[in-house]
């Protein structure tokens, strides 16, 4: 039987810094000697003495053979994968690593189109053509949930040489959809799929939550763990299982991708977590569940504000629900998400996970406690009370344009010879960058996309109203970034 309550790693990192060895290797603050002092005494002289490098007792993440490579063994079995890499580039990093093992250039991968930035900037580096599948909006509560499996199986039979599917599951929301069907569906064809789940490191640990990416088969998964499963910020899992994921590949593309300083306390709170939720996931699940109920129920008890649960299960892409997510539906109050979490930062020191047109999300944790589900909802108690619930906030048309079309891969646009031109005379240019507009979230234009009059005006109207416009160099988009076109040679 597997022993959880152990810590291989961080075990040998507090057995060597007990041995108080002369240090004549980086880093050169040598335990916070040679560091600015008012930061080393914030820190504390603990952490400093475990801030090594992949010296022979330790372990080298690149290679691992020894204490990691045990800690990587038990966090796979912990997840129910075959083999688990510690990432400390992030999920990000994470992503970039599933989808580089599987694509090189030219091959095609089926993608959400609200992808994140890690997923096109894996897509650019490989050289892969994207296939862009949308997904499902809540035109209620303007979110995004997932991809159908319908949608994706489509997808497959008209790229059925596609050398993998990616699925965002959970969303950033916590809806899923039914992953396990889309996994037997792409499966039939020979294809891998892939599983940002950023948002789901306790999916694994309750019954009560979605079924985790490995649970469902995936063949490989990003985990944030310093999300929601308690390792620090930038550490994440990813894992792989053996069959259609050449395993040792994903080794080589992960330590292309990570660098060779690795931070021995961030892979110690991953050996940390992993024991934890190994041997108290299902009680600290059940706890944090139990919370966020309560609150969701209290939530819809104050005037003006919503909180969606089990009742948004009734689409193909909402196939089930993270409770532990709380999304809370502000336009009763007649105001936008924004001035909500603005509100609550200026007025009651309260910060959310984010904010968009009508929303704002917060995060129930296994940190979490009575107390501070309290100060929260006197918090959104007091927000109602203050805005009066004077109607609803104006309702704007976020309908999506069409997907462009795709006439460069996303690395050949990047790449490419590129001019400035100002954007509301670009209509039928190739554009060499992203806009992404918010909400939703989702990139209107990506590199190597023809720009449409219907991209310009409906980016235009966001510019227009002051909402948020990300990706493109020149923020205020008078100009874009596009591809040089060759004079025609008579």
């Amino acid at each position: 039987m597997t022993d959880h309550q152990r810590t291989p790693l961080f075990s040998a990192l507090l057995e060597h810094a007990q041995k108080q060895p002369h240090q004549f290797h980086i880093p050169g603050h040598k335990k916070g000697e040679g560091m600015e002092s008012g930061f080393k005494s914030f820190i504390g002289d603990n952490a400093l003495s475990i801030d090594l490098i992949n010296i022979a007792p330790l372990d080298d993440l690149h290679q691992p053979t020894g204490v990691i490579g045990e800690a990587q063994r038990l966090a796979a079995l912990a997840f129910g994968a075959d083999y688990t890499l510690f990432s400390v580039q992030g999920t990000s990093g994470a992503i970039m690593t599933m989808i580089m093992t599987v694509c090189g250039p030219g091959d095609k991968i089926i993608v959400p189109r609200n992808l994140h930035k890690s997923i096109l900037s894996a897509i650019i580096f490989s050289g892969a053509k994207p296939v862009f599948v949308s997904p499902e909006r809540d035109k209620k509560l303007g979110i995004d949930h997932g991809v159908s499996v319908r949608s994706v199986k489509k997808a497959i039979e008209m790229h059925p040489d596609a050398k993998a599917v990616l699925v965002i599951n959970p969303t950033y929301f916590g809806v899923c959809t039914n992953l396990q069907a889309m996994v037997e569906t792409a499966h039939r064809y020979g294809i891998p799929v892939l599983v940002d789940e950023a948002h789901g490191a306790l999916l694994h640990f309750h019954d009560k939550l979605p079924m985790s990416a490995m649970q469902a088969g995936a063949d490989m998964a990003a985990t944030s763990m310093h999300k929601l499963g308690g390792s620090l910020t930038q550490s994440s899992l990813l894992h792989v299982r053996e069959g259609l994921v050449p395993v040792k590949r994903a080794q080589t593309l992960f330590s292309m991708l990570t660098t060779t300083s690795t931070s021995y306390i961030l892979l110690a709170s991953l050996d940390a977590a992993r024991k934890n939720l190994a041997t108290r996931g299902r009680e600290m699940a059940e706890r944090t569940i139990r919370l966020a109920q309560e609150a969701r129920r209290r939530i819809n008890e104050i005037p003006g504000l919503f909180c969606f649960g089990d009742e948004i299960l009734w689409t193909e892409t909402a196939y089930d629900f993270d409770p532990t997510k709380l999304t809370i539906h502000v336009r009763g109050l007649g105001m936008t998400g924004y001035e909500a979490e603005n509100r609550l930062r200026d007025r009651h020191n309260l910060e959310v996970e984010l904010s968009d047109l009508y929303n704002i999300l917060c995060l129930i944790t296994p940190a979490d406690t009575e107390e501070s589900i309290d100060v929260l909802l006197r918090s959104l108690e007091e927000l109602a009370r203050g805005r009066g619930c004077g109607g609803q906030a104006e309702e704007r048309d976020i309908r999506l344009p069409d997907i462009p079309q795709l006439s460069l891969t996303p690395r050949d646009a990047f790449y490419g010879d590129t001019e400035k031109i100002p954007f509301l005379e670009s209509a039928g240019r190739i554009i060499a960058e992203s806009i992404y507009v918010y909400p939703p979230g989702i990139p209107i234009l990506l590199p190597g996309e023809v720009i449409g009059e219907r991209h310009i005006a409906y980016i235009a109207d966001h510019l227009e109203v002051g909402l948020p416009v990300k990706g493109p160099e020149d923020l205020t988009l008078r100009e874009v970034k596009v591809i040089v076109e060759a004079n025609a040679i008579f």
